[in-house]
């Protein structure tokens, strides 16, 4: 015997104020009694807090309680019987219904490293106390109602930046001090999430072969603990813009295409936020890049030069 729940679209993706529908198909050898088809509908962002975090002790890792977004039940069948073989049960329900106040915003889904914002539908087919139910769940999509949405296409923010000796908080290495290192750009930072992320950089001058230039983009988590804020920034993906040395003054693009449910609409709730940055990481040929080939983003060596830039995500028609 096996149950399992099909949504109409392929893509799982739904907006709030429109119907979530599919079936439900069950597969079994011989007909069965049930006391009724429920499906069970919920939506929580779920929190999640690293010790040491901000300065927060290990003792409070995993108290922090999921916040509910939705909790509805949804009667499909009444108690009678399924048919041996294969059947299918459709259904349908509303995230949003008229008049309806949800407990907390529809926010998009989103699959982050210390918060998460999931959509579950469950089917479970009671069968009495002598029988084990049947039950199954699927994730769902959600998406911001397009009725809420800035027309495309949006204003471009383009940031400058330049990276130097003198933007960096540690020390590069002494070939580049005495012989020089510039490069500059531009990234626009109010990005719609269909769309990439674009720009471009220059370098200037390099007293040091370029290994290769890197763009890191970065997801900041902060959660409320109390009276404390714990602050986690975790690399969701890396996009190589140059492989070898780069010829001196000659424009590089930045193109990088985001991925989908690692990133959603920049959220700055009371309790939590969501934030993402950029950061253009250099790297150098020198010996010692050599013997430390697997260097974190986080704890940048002579070898390598950064600069990060905010990035705010929007969702667009």
């Amino acid at each position: 015997m096996s149950v399992v729940i099909k949504l109409s679209r392929s893509n799982r993706i739904y907006r709030p104020n429109e119907a979530v529908q599919g079936k439900i198909v069950t597969k079994l050898s011989s007909s069965i009694s049930h006391e009724g088809i429920r499906l069970n509908v919920n939506a929580s962002v779920n929190l999640q807090v690293r010790g040491g975090s901000a300065g927060v002790i290990e003792s409070i890792y995993g108290v922090i309680k999921p916040i509910p977004i939705l909790n509805k039940t949804v009667e499909v069948l009444k108690s009678g019987k399924i048919s041996s073989g294969t059947t299918e049960i459709p259904f349908s329900f509303m995230l949003k219904d008229p008049g309806e106040e949800p407990l907390e915003k529809l926010y998009e889904t989103y699959h982050g490293g210390d918060i998460s914002i999931q959509y579950l539908a469950s089917v479970d087919i009671s069968r009495g106390y002598l029988h084990k139910s049947l039950s199954a769940t699927v994730e769902f999509i959600i998406e911001s109602e397009k009725e809420n949405l800035p027309e495309k296409p949006i204003s471009p923010e383009v940031v400058m930046f330049y990276i130097t000796q003198d933007t960096q908080r540690h020390s590069l290495l002494p070939e580049l001090k005495s012989g020089g290192f510039r490069v500059s750009g531009k990234i626009c930072t109010l990005c719609s999430l269909s769309d990439p992320i674009e720009g471009e950089l220059t370098v200037e001058a390099s007293a040091v072969p370029i290994q290769s230039i890197d763009m890191h983009l970065l997801r900041v988590e902060s959660i409320l603990v109390g009276e404390k804020i714990a602050t986690e920034s975790s690399l969701i993906q890396t996009t190589q813009i140059a492989d070898g040395d780069v010829c001196r003054g000659m424009a590089l693009p930045i193109y990088s295409i985001l991925p989908r449910l690692l990133t959603c609409p920049s959220i700055f709730a009371g309790p939590f936020s969501v934030e993402f940055k950029v950061t253009i990481v250099i790297t150098f040929q020198s010996e010692q890049s050599k013997l430390h080939p697997k260097s974190s983003f986080k704890t940048l060596r002579s070898w390598h030069a950064a600069e990060s830039v905010p990035l705010e995500l929007i969702r667009t028609k």
